[in-house]
């Protein structure tokens, strides 16, 4: 296989983080010679980012990115894929609410598209959640039109030439940014392809931040002014 980069936001995951990282790497092994894994601490205040050192001492493979203060969900993803150095690039949270071994549905496709995104089928998590997602997906269609059936599932595969490209035109670092990563690749022209997820878990330590009023405020503001930029652009093409 081609070289790959496992890349994972993390914000106040302790509790999470040591096992997710070496649940990586069970799966990595088997699969890849050259492969490195990036957890980027956004700014935690519970040890995260000691437990993280702690894994660089026993993992070669494993590298710490830093936020020194919370920049928010979109910011720690981009950082992730845009300190990734392998040929492809996975990324996923470090919640451990994915099956990893159902990364082998998205490298089977990887030769046939540009960006692999997987989707929740079932979703498990609670109903207020579910239906914030679907209401969600429902207006990023609305005012862009289709991109992916679950915008914001954190298990995608994409050739690191994605990143390339998008990584001066995505300016969202938010909730949005997941949105405006699909709808830019896709305006960009890449090959995007979905792929059903059995294996979604209910979270079982540490807590979510989506439904905070601030995160839910600023993934808005940045959803409009996307649109706006995106029709400036079309103006001046």
């Amino acid at each position: 296989m081609k070289s790959i980069t496992v890349a994972m936001p993390a914000y106040n995951e302790a509790e999470n983080i040591e096992a997710m990282v070496e649940d990586v790497i069970q799966m990595m092994d088997p699969l890849a010679d050259d492969y490195e894994v990036i957890v980027v601490d956004d700014g935690s205040h519970d040890g995260t980012a000691q437990v993280v050192n702690s894994l660089e001492q026993r993992y070669p493979q494993v590298r710490l990115v830093q936020h020194e203060v919370n920049q928010g969900y979109g910011a720690a993803v981009f950082s992730g894929l845009t300190n990734a150095s392998k040929d492809l690039v996975f990324f996923t949270d470090s919640d451990r609410q994915f099956d990893l071994q159902e990364i082998h549905k998205l490298l089977d496709l990887i030769d046939q598209a540009d960006l692999i995104v997987g989707y929740r089928a079932p979703r498990r998590d609670p109903f207020m959640r579910k239906l914030n997602g679907w209401g969600w997906s429902a207006l990023v269609t609305l005012l862009f039109g289709y991109t992916a059936r679950d915008i914001d599932c954190a298990f995608k595969l994409m050739h690191r030439t994605v990143i390339e490209r998008l990584k001066d035109k995505v300016a969202s670092r938010g909730a949005t940014f997941s949105a405006e990563f699909l709808i830019r690749a896709k305006r960009d022209g890449f090959r995007i392809r979905e792929v059903p997820l059995r294996g979604h878990r209910p979270r079982v330590a540490g807590s979510q931040t989506g439904a905070r009023l601030d995160v839910i405020t600023r993934a808005f503001k940045e959803l409009f002014r996307l649109r706006l930029t995106l029709w400036r652009e079309g103006k001046k093409a």
